[in-house]
């Protein structure tokens, strides 16, 4: 693998091996079932999860959400709650709410303890400027949460 980033030139090697990155990759392989992804790097994979802030000025918020779009904001979400789970052993799920012009909220829960909740608006826009800045995004949601899920342990129990 590669250590530069095609996709914007900033990636390091240490973004690449963020746990939350390599959650995030494992999710989307995971959904990838017709192996389009197998033979693609790490970086080509997350590419379309960083957008320039003058490409999301040239998204379309008219409309209804793109597909792909949708699976990627789940993806990175169920990427959080699996990582909230390697981090506490508290099963951990995801819930979206994401209508057709864009808007919703996403919740990851444990038990009856709320961990993370996101109102999402202008979801057609989704994603980061930079590969850092998703790494960051993803590991301080995580951090986050576990914090929560530590000090309520209990009520993060099933």
């Amino acid at each position: 693998m590669n250590t530069s980033n095609s996709v914007n030139g900033t990636a390091t090697s240490d973004v690449l091996s963020s746990t939350f990155i390599k959650a995030l990759i494992q999710q989307i392989r995971g959904l990838d079932t017709y192996g389009t992804y197998r033979k693609w790097s790490d970086e080509l994979i997350l590419k379309p999860y960083v957008v320039s802030k003058q490409k999301k000025r040239e998204i379309s918020v008219e409309g209804d959400v793109d597909p792909m779009t949708i699976s990627r904001i789940n993806a990175f979400y169920r990427a959080i709650a699996i990582r909230i789970e390697q981090e506490t052993g508290l099963l951990s799920q995801v819930v979206a709410d994401l209508n057709h012009e864009g808007f919703g909220w996403i919740l990851v829960f444990s038990g009856r303890l709320l961990l993370v909740k996101k109102t999402m608006r202008d979801v057609h826009r989704f994603g980061f400027d930079s590969l850092d800045k998703l790494a960051e995004e993803g590991d301080s949601l995580v951090q986050k949460a576990v914090e929560l899920a530590t000090s309520f342990r209990e009520v993060g129990e099933l």
